[in-house]
């Protein structure tokens, strides 16, 4: 077998393979008389088929089933001898496949970067430090009362933020009635985000057996695309105005969060560890996601097109589980372009990670997978369920192996980087920030 490579641009590469005409024939030979000792053909005896039969009936398919085997097997045996590390399937084109001629063929493709580390101590992290205090602990516990708040005294009032409204509707555009803008009997909590603005706005002050009827204008990417940005009328008649009831600090409400016993001085004990777990969790990932825009502001990577497409293809996946689609939406029908940046982003970030995994010789033990589950498991009421159900998992336990490793990348890139404090309250340290794309440690 013989292979020449060329480097045709950026990625690309360009393997011509010459396979010996012996090495097609006689496979192909051997083949047909596999296929003589069993073809039926009518007018000859089983076994008993003239070669220049078989060949004429069954050659041609013999051929192309044995130069496409051919095709795959020289293929990894060049990329190896070559020593390619290839990003996708190749383009395959024969050049030639006639009996006794040498069979010659092209195949294109890209393959994975080199990759130079950069220098990590340019890298700049600010770190998170904040503690959970007193006040933070008070609102919180507020915050679970409101979430268990119940709805059982009526009130004669005018309807104020957080009640709950009995009521019917009508909506109408243009004076005429549009589908799926009618209601009757809904249960509706003022402030809650429910309806689209200005609905629930328009309804406070209403009082029980009013009628009243709310101006609003659908918002312009509304999921109905016949509604957007289109002016609206709702005629509402209010038949319950019903008053929030928050639950008592006692034992019942203490007990819905796994405290059975000691009372309040507990309860504010368990809040305050769930509190001081996601804040550490939110620090974590506050430097994580640092770090991994650092690594690739100092790495300038060329990605090769079909990890992109590849990635692309992913998201679009994602996208379409996100919204409850299935089946029946074509994820073409989602354009390229919307998913591209972001898995530029993160095909790259990928390769970065791999190579510090791979120039690190970084592991992921079976010490450190544990840990990593035990913690995560403390977050449950019965965290040894959530370790046995992890333990058993191979799938599951291959997503935590990429989570330690990117971890160990992140410990790596600390040890060099520039690392300075940077003091916030709780609130502010677990607030939601724009997370880079995420890394993937085994991309190659």
């Amino acid at each position: 077998m013989q292979v020449s490579v060329e480097a045709t641009s950026g990625l690309e590469r360009r393997l011509t393979i010459t396979v010996p005409a012996e090495r097609i024939d006689s496979e192909v030979n051997k083949r047909l008389q596999e296929t003589a000792r069993k073809a039926r053909i009518d007018g000859f005896r089983p076994g008993k088929v003239p070669m220049s039969v078989i060949k004429r009936r069954f050659g041609p398919s013999a051929r192309q089933e044995v130069v496409g085997e051919v095709i795959q097997s020289t293929f990894f045996e060049a990329v190896q001898k070559e020593s390619l590390n290839p990003a996708g399937m190749p383009s395959v084109e024969p050049k030639a496949v006639e009996d006794g001629e040498d069979f010659e063929y092209v195949a294109t493709f890209e393959v994975y970067p080199e990759i130079d580390l950069g220098d990590f101590s340019t890298i700049e992290i600010k770190k998170p430090v904040a503690e959970v205090v007193d006040a933070d602990i008070d609102e919180m516990m507020e915050t679970l009362r409101g979430q268990n708040k119940t709805f059982t005294e009526e009130v004669e009032r005018g309807a104020e933020a957080d009640d709950q409204l009995t009521l019917s509707f009508v909506g109408t555009i243009d004076g005429e009635v549009f589908e799926g803008g009618s209601a009757e009997d809904t249960e509706l909590v003022l402030g809650s985000g429910r309806m689209i603005p200005g609905f629930e706005d328009g309804l406070l002050g209403v009082k029980a057996g009013e009628e009243r009827t709310v101006e609003v204008t659908f918002p312009e990417d509304y999921q109905a695309a016949e509604l957007a940005g289109k002016a609206a009328q709702f005629v509402c008649t209010v038949s319950k105005v019903v008053a929030p009831a928050l639950p008592e600090l006692n034992d019942e409400f203490f007990a819905k969060f796994g405290v059975s016993e000691g009372g309040i001085e507990a309860f504010r004990a368990e809040v305050s560890k769930n509190m001081q777990r996601e804040l550490d969790s939110a620090i974590k990932n506050s430097v994580k996601n640092q770090v991994m825009d650092g690594l690739r502001n100092v790495h300038q990577v060329d990605i090769p097109k079909a990890l992109i497409s590849s990635e692309i293809d992913t998201l679009r996946k994602q996208a379409v589980q996100q919204f409850g689609g299935g089946e029946n939406i074509d994820m073409s029908m989602l354009p390229a372009e919307l998913f591209e940046e972001q898995a530029q982003k993160r095909v790259s970030l990928g390769l970065i990670v791999a190579e510090i995994v791979k120039t690190k010789e970084l592991k992921a033990d079976d010490a450190s997978v544990r840990a990593m589950i035990e913690e995560m498991a403390a977050a449950y009421q019965e965290p040894q369920q959530v370790i046995d159900w992890y333990m058993k998992n191979e799938q599951q336990l291959q997503e935590v192996r990429s989570v330690v490793l990117e971890e160990q990348v992140v410990d790596t890139v600390l040890a060099d980087a520039k690392v300075s404090e940077k003091a916030c309250s709780y609130k502010e340290a677990i607030a939601p920030e724009a997370a880079p794309s995420e890394a993937v440690a085994d991309s190659e």
